[in-house]
């Protein structure tokens, strides 16, 4: 039944948007409605309201949608939102403040003279326009109301200018920073966290274990991480529509000649060629390149880009006056000196200890302040002329408000959907499509495709990617990251933006291109566009790396990296060493031979056998790799026969576990139909036979499960469970053969740490005389924190902290002496042996752990250095299939 108020709900949605009426309301409108509607049927026809929902009730429901309305607003974690006004407007000042409009006259001037130029510069244009706007229809209108009457003058093909002009409008979808990534972002994380419950829970089904490894966790997107992932696939739509244009001007020159510029290139032509290209451009570098780099968060990305399109829209708004360019030049001269300021002073005001601190924080305010004064004169001169300020903040507020009622509607909707197990539905649909994931897919991107004729991009964003996203990403045989899905999501509505006869795009363009450019011009223009924008689609779906290559590289070279042991880096980070030790093999082994002469025999004992055991642990490590290499062969040479049948018995059960559902669901029924007060005996006995025959399906699948099964699978988890182990067993060894050797170079270079404790440790005995007993074990307990800052000095510690309790439990200052005494002749030894091995054994030490710390131990460093971050994003980067593990 709860399939006719699915039907209902679809209907009512469409005939609300069909009548015209506000997305926003009907969403929202429609779900209350399609719940209220089935609560009062059930009420009157069964006497429960709850009768037609899969699971729960109205009230339930209605509170899930509430829930959902609370979360865009009160959960503090989810922030992404918050770029969404900051970007907008930073795209709308720059086009009210005409900066857009100079970026396509001077590109125009600079490409004109190349076999189509013109139509390759509003192709650029297109895309710095949509880095610092991402609004699609704004760029469309623009370039159409400045490049097209250009373009048609210089006799520029009809269909090319019109296609050159949508397509390039079109990129405001794809390139960061752009809203529909924001957006995406948003969702797909929630998506993330649904697909890594489902798979979690699939594991704990199939396998009976209820720890999933953490490499099998799904890869969340944020909106940082979506604007990295979009850069390149964004970059090469760019180079096709470019690549295109010039080819076309070659074949056919007609089609779009080049255009001679009519001035002089001189020094007025170049300065005004810079003036309008070189500040969109810094302020696309720095707002992206601040998020690249990890400097900035995307909200703190998305201030800075709405403080420099002010700065920016000030100046062009007093072209030519006296002090047009003061407000950005004192912003620019502010934000460097604050640069200065911060490369040499601490400007923490909680670590403000001296005079010199303090002038810098002096200084740093001044600066802030002349910032803000720059900040404020723009604002006002944005302001005062033309009311330009009160129209972008207007187009700002009304642009916000609709994306986030629109938000607030669909989670409403969503909420309705899933009561009348839509998602379910939705998912057993999927799943049960022939061709695993990628026909699911497939799939998923053609409903896209087509709801993108009739829906905006916020709609599908909000509407469709939360119920679809959940099913794609946790299949574990394609293990897709959620960033590469939702680029491909963003490239393929993008693509139905440009599709006639629906595209929004080409609308955009009919409504501000004059009459001389027929319907038919733009529709056959898109065409070819539409082409080109399929094949980066092609690209990017073939080749994953594109999209996932920034953002690993980004995360693992940012100042919140992981450190090189982390779990989810180890498969990688393997293959890159164990590539290492191939090529460096005969290296290591005449370090660990060069340093197996050096002599430590005035070392300690115990430093005397950690050294001896590290080596002798360094040289197993190249048979630790070989087991390695040979559990892992073994594994690669089994799975070939294993696979087949793994994936249909896999599929057996699946449809096995379907049966169990619906005769779980029957089971039900009869249950609520005995206790409804009125049992309807012929019901009972049809819900029965449908048991029986399920039962039988049940029973007949049971059989279809190959016989080797069993011990197939059993052989798998033996070789599987052996690769593991092997693994397990040398990483364990490397630390430990490792943590010796770096140990006992910090040992080393830690002596002027200790000699410059030793007067101060000196002192606590006569101090201890003087003081009172609570001063005197506050002193003793400051040294004891020192030294625990110190390598392998514990026993020295431990003497200090015995002395400090002797204080505090007797008060015998004498006996708390002895201790100190202790404590000092420990702390004098230790220096004595490292002076010496710092003198002697510390260059050879150093020089071997040059060999082997990229190597061997790499696991216990800090962080990874660039190159080794770039080599394990790009292994990251590749989509693994991991569904033999369920």
């Amino acid at each position: 039944m709860e399939i006719y108020f699915l039907l209902l709900l679809f209907l009512l949605m469409v005939a609300a948007l069909s009548s015209g009426f506000p997305v926003a309301f009907a969403l929202p409108g429609s779900a209350i409605l399609t719940i209220a509607i089935a609560a009062l049927c059930g009420y009157l026809f069964v006497g429960d309201t709850d009768a037609f929902f899969t699971h729960g009730g109205p009230n339930q429901w209605l509170s899930a949608g509430v829930t959902n309305f609370r979360s865009l607003y009160w959960v503090v974690e989810r922030d992404t939102l918050i770029a969404i006004p900051l970007f907008v407007f930073m795209g709308i000042m720059l086009q009210r403040s005409r900066v857009a409009e100079d970026l396509l006259v001077a590109m125009a001037r600079l490409f004109g003279p190349v076999p189509g130029g013109l139509g390759i510069s509003v192709v650029f244009v297109g895309a710095l326009l949509a880095a610092t706007t991402g609004i699609v229809g704004a760029t469309v209108i623009a370039m159409g109301l400045i490049s097209l009457p250009a373009m048609l003058h210089n006799n520029y093909s009809k269909p090319l200018a019109c296609g050159t002009i949508c397509a390039s409008g079109t990129l405001g979808q794809i390139i960061p920073p752009s809203i529909v990534l924001i957006i995406l972002a948003d969702q797909l994380s929630s998506a993330a966290d649904q697909a890594n419950t489902m798979r979690k829970a699939e594991y704990r089904e199939i396998t009976g274990e209820y720890s999933m490894p953490a490499d099998f966790d799904v890869v969340s997107a944020s909106a940082g991480d979506m604007f990295m992932g979009a850069f390149i696939p964004g970059l090469i739509l760019v180079g096709l529509y470019m690549v295109y244009i010039f080819v076309t001007a070659l074949i056919d020159p007609k089609k779009a000649p080049p255009v001679e510029h009519e001035g002089a290139f001189d020094r007025q032509f170049v300065y005004q060629s810079l003036l309008a290209l070189l500040p969109p451009l810094i302020l696309i570098f720095i707002v992206l390149g601040s998020i690249i780099l990890g400097v900035a968060t995307v909200n703190q990305a998305g201030a800075i880009g709405a403080i420099g399109a002010l700065l920016m829209g000030s100046y062009r708004l007093t072209q030519g006056q006296r002090f047009s360019f003061y407000p950005a030049l004192i912003a620019i001269t502010a934000v460097l000196l604050l640069a200065l300021l911060l490369h040499n002073f601490d400007l923490n005001i909680k670590n403000v200890k001296t005079d010199h601190d303090q002038l810098g924080i002096y200084l740093a305010t001044v600066m802030v302040l002349l910032l803000l004064f720059a900040v404020g004169w723009a604002i006002w001169r944005a302001y005062k002329i033309n009311n330009i300020l009160n129209e972008v903040m207007l187009d700002t507020a009304k642009t916000t408000t609709m994306v986030f009622i629109i938000l607030l509607g669909a989670a409403m909707l969503t909420s309705a959907f899933r009561a009348f197990g839509g998602e379910e539905l939705v998912k057993d649909f999927l799943t049960g499509l022939p061709g695993g994931f990628w026909m699911q897919f497939v799939v998923v991107m053609l409903v896209i495709f087509l709801l993108g004729f009739f829906l905006d991009f916020i709609e599908i964003s909000v509407v469709v990617v939360p119920i679809v996203a959940p099913i794609l990403l946790m299949d574990p045989s394609a293990n897709v990251t959620a960033v590469w899905l939702g680029v491909m999501v963003g490239m393929n509505i993008q693509t139905s933006f440009l599709t006639p006869p629906f595209g929004f795009s080409l609308f955009y363009l009919r409504g501000v291109a004059p009459a001389i450019v027929k319907t038919l011009h733009i529709y056959k223009g898109a065409a070819a566009f539409i082409a080109l924008q399929i094949v980066g689609l092609i690209i990017a779906g073939a080749y994953p790396t594109l999209i996932n290559y920034l953002p690993n590289r980004t995360y693992l070279t940012s100042e919140t990296a992981p450190p090189p042991n982390n779990p989810r880096l180890q498969l990688c980070l393997e293959d890159m060493v164990f590539s290492h030790y191939q090529s460096n093999k005969e290296k290591i082994k005449t370090a660990l031979a060069s340093i197996k002469t050096q002599d430590v025999s005035y070392f300690p004992e115990t430093y005397r056998q950690q050294f001896s055991d590290s080596l002798q642990g360094m040289e197993q490590v190249f048979e630790r790799v070989a087991l390695v290499k040979s559990a892992r062969s073994e594994l690669d040479s089994f799975v070939p026969g294993y696979e087949p049948v793994h994936r249909q018995t896999r599929q057996i059960e699946a449809s096995i576990r379907d049966l169990q559902g619906e005769i779980k669901d029957l089971e039900q029924a009869i249950q609520r139909n005995r206790y409804s007060g009125q049992p309807d005996t012929d019901k009972v006995d049809k819900l029965n036979a449908r048991i029986d025959a399920l039962k039988q399906e049940q029973s007949q699948l049971d059989k279809q499960i190959p016989e080797q099964w069993d011990s197939l699978r059993q052989q798998y988890l033996t070789l599987s469970n052996q690769e593991k182990r092997a693994r397990y067993a040398y990483r364990n060894h490397v630390d430990d053969s490792y943590r010796g050797i770096q140990q006992m170079l910090l040992m080393m270079e830690s002596v002027d740490a200790l000699q410059k404790l030793l007067p101060q440790i000196e002192k606590l005995s006569s101090q201890m005389q003087e003081q009172s007993i609570e001063v005197a074990m506050q002193s003793i307990k400051l040294m004891e924190t020192a030294l625990s800052n110190l390598v392998n000095v514990h026993v020295a510690k431990s003497a200090l902290s015995k002395a400090r309790r002797i204080l505090k439990k007797t008060g015998d200052r004498n006996e708390a002496e002895v201790e100190l005494g202790q404590a000092l002749a420990l702390l004098q030894s230790e220096i004595s042996w490292r002076s010496r091995a710092r003198q002697e054994a510390l260059p050879a030490f150093s020089e071997f752990n040059a060999v082997i710390k990229n190597n061997i131990g790499l696991r216990l460093q800090g962080r990874l250095q660039e190159q080794q971050a770039e080599s394990i994003a790009a292994c990251l980067a590749r989509h693994k299939d991991i569904s033999l593990a369920f």
